[in-house]
């Protein structure tokens, strides 16, 4: 079991501690860690935010575990070599296409949502995000300067129809492995882009006769995620469309410290990451929530290495470990990064 870890910036050396701490209780059999830099610290120390040996590395692993990026020292350099370049590099380069971003209220913590109690506990839904296409990867993009002199910014919003092929496949299959219920997420009545995405779910729907499908506006799925989330499943859309809505789903289930995620190919090897950013503001204080980085060990053993019966034991810890009351500052508790790793694996 080859695991790369990425820290990278912000909070991501003190949540991939605990997420280490982690690997280690488990006791995992030929576990092998091995580090490399990425992001704004991979820049500061190599001059560039994804460096060869750290590419090279996550295409020789057989998962990555991965912090978070995010440098605000960097804000001012050229695009590509921005801190957030290197995740965009990740997936381009190991195939990356699928997000799998599970959002759930853990029992008994309804009242840490923002939505009513007897709303937030139907909350159990799975959003399939396509990751290497739409608007972050079409061409042409760019900026340039009107005949009035004025500033315009452009990029292209584009999915060929083999890209929404292949994950129109493993959103159906995650929504046969759940309820069997799956809604993809579109803007058809506005965009062609999401012309094609619809025409393409439909087609291939009658391969899966086992789940229904359902299509919906992306600005009716966001009303509907706070207004009745128990009509969802598994959600399948688009990459700008899942940025968006998968963070508000995090904060419907209470913070986005809890909740982790899964980039997937078409093969065995992920990459794992809490959904959070580098939070640059509370970096070195020990009081960033770890739960999602250890949610997403659980993610990675479960998908990576087939060992469910593992991800279940965290995924138990954590439930626990909340249902006790550890609380991290994002929750409105007081305990430390560090004790609230402890107090999962005292769990496990």
């Amino acid at each position: 079991m080859h695991i790369a870890i990425l820290a990278g910036d912000g909070i991501g050396p003190e949540i991939m501690a605990e997420a280490e701490k982690l690997l280690a209780a488990l006791h995992l059999p030929a576990l092998k860690l091995s580090h490399a830099n990425i992001g704004g610290t991979a820049y500061h120390a190599e001059g560039h935010p994804l460096p060869p040996d750290t590419l090279q590395l996550a295409k020789e692993c057989d998962a990555i575990l991965f912090g978070a990026v995010g440098d605000p020292t960097c804000d001012s350099l050229e695009r590509n070599l921005r801190p957030e370049q290197a995740i965009l590099g990740l997936r381009k380069e190991l195939g990356l296409f699928a997000n799998l971003r599970p959002a759930a209220v853990f029992p008994g913590l309804e009242s840490a949502s923002t939505l009513k109690p007897e709303i937030a506990r139907e909350i159990d839904v799975m959003i399939v995000r396509e990751l290497t296409g739409d608007v972050y990867f079409g061409e042409p993009r760019g900026r340039r300067e009107t005949g009035g002199g004025r500033r315009e910014g452009f990029d292209t919003m584009l999915y060929d129809e083999d890209e929404v092929a292949r994950i129109a496949h493993v959103a159906f299959r995650t929504a046969r492995a759940r309820r069997g219920k799956l809604c993809s997420v579109d803007k058809a009545n506005v965009l062609e882009t999401s012309v094609l995405w619809r025409e393409v779910m439909a087609e291939i729907a009658p391969e899966y006769p086992d789940v229904e499908l359902a299509h919906m506006y992306v600005d009716n799925a966001a009303m509907q995620l706070v207004r009745n989330p128990g009509q969802f499943d598994t959600i399948v859309t688009g990459n700008l469309f899942g940025d968006i809505l998968s963070d508000q789903a995090s904060m419907c289930v209470g913070s986005i410290g809890l909740l982790a995620s899964a980039s997937l190919g078409e093969g065995r090897k992920g990459l794992y990451e809490p959904i959070h950013g580098s939070a640059p503001d509370i970096a070195g204080q020990e009081i960033a929530n770890p739960v999602a980085m250890l949610l997403s060990v659980a993610m990675m053993l479960r998908y990576s290495f087939d060992m469910a019966q593992q991800a279940n034991r965290i995924e138990a810890a954590v439930a626990k470990t909340l249902n006790d009351g550890i609380f991290g500052s994002d929750m409105c508790g007081s305990a430390s990064t560090r004790e609230i790793g402890d107090a999962v694996i005292a769990r496990l």
